[in-house]
């Protein structure tokens, strides 16, 4: 029983390195970042690939997050014991702007409505959560790629399609990397009916407590209703309610025993 919970807790500190990177990570950085040796992380790693936890990246050396990791990762944020907390605080946001508010995060190459408190307005679009929108035309969408390290928002691009939804959909790859940067400088995102004409939204990220963007919340209206002009003008309340956001997550470090060293073998004389 020992020996089990002892590997179950090896394998968890390897997923846990994994979601941690920034970026697909190797064996070898794996293993300096769990002090595990070099088998027994190859073995987690086949386990964990082979359940679909894992990604192995094309070139065979580098790992990322699987897709059964990034769903378990989407429910747990949509499912746990702080979603009230949040959802008030996305209900105070609402109460405050008189408009629609969303709490989302990046799945994949997709958006996933985590929350979302409509305004009592008859004219809205009704999206629940767990609902999934593109990222390249979406304000949080955008939002997303732009934080990403630019090597991963540069091979995401690679094989996103970029599809035209209304008029305004920034379709042209080098255009679209422009606006990825200024979003990335001024932590503000906007979708000026890029997605559903006559709909515009603002979003701004989530920061974790380490300071790295893990979510965004935004605001979103009829363009008959909020024009982008008074959208933009709701940032300082969304940067706010970003901030309560981020007091709901509990800190990343979890205080757990330290392995002691072993000491060096005493040489005969």
């Amino acid at each position: 029983m020992q020996d089990a919970a002892s590997a179950t807790l090896r394998a968890f500190a390897v997923i846990e390195a994994i979601v941690r990177a920034d970026r697909p990570v190797s064996l070898t950085e794996v293993m300096a970042a769990v002090a595990l040796p070099k088998p027994t992380v190859y073995r987690i790693f086949n386990l964990l690939e082979h359940s679909g936890l894992l990604l192995r990246e094309p070139d065979g050396k580098r790992y990322t997050v699987g897709p059964r990791l990034a769903r378990l990762g989407a429910e747990i944020l949509m499912n746990s014991s702080v979603r009230g907390s949040r959802h008030a605080i996305l209900q105070r946001l609402v109460d405050e702007l008189g408009e629609t508010c969303n709490f989302t995060m990046l799945d994949g190459n997709e958006v996933i409505y985590l929350d979302r408190v409509e305004t009592a307005s008859p004219l809205r679009v009704n999206l629940q959560p767990g609902s999934r929108v593109p990222s390249h035309c979406t304000a949080s969408g955008k939002l997303f790629l732009a934080m990403l390290s630019r090597a991963r928002r540069a091979k995401l691009l690679d094989n996103l399609p970029l599809q035209r939804y209304t008029e305004n959909t920034i379709t042209d790859r080098g255009k679209l990397e422009l606006e990825l940067e200024r979003i990335r400088r001024e932590k503000i995102s906007a979708d000026n009916e890029e997605y559903i004409t006559g709909l515009v939204c603002v979003a701004v990220p989530v920061l974790s407590r380490d300071g790295k963007s893990c979510a965004s919340v935004a605001v979103q209206a009829p363009v008959a209703r909020m024009s982008m002009d008074k959208a933009l003008a709701h940032v300082p309340a969304l940067r706010r309610a970003a901030t309560a956001l981020t007091q709901t997550y509990q800190k990343d470090e979890v205080a757990r025993p330290r392995r002691r060293k072993r000491a060096a073998p005493k040489r005969r004389a």
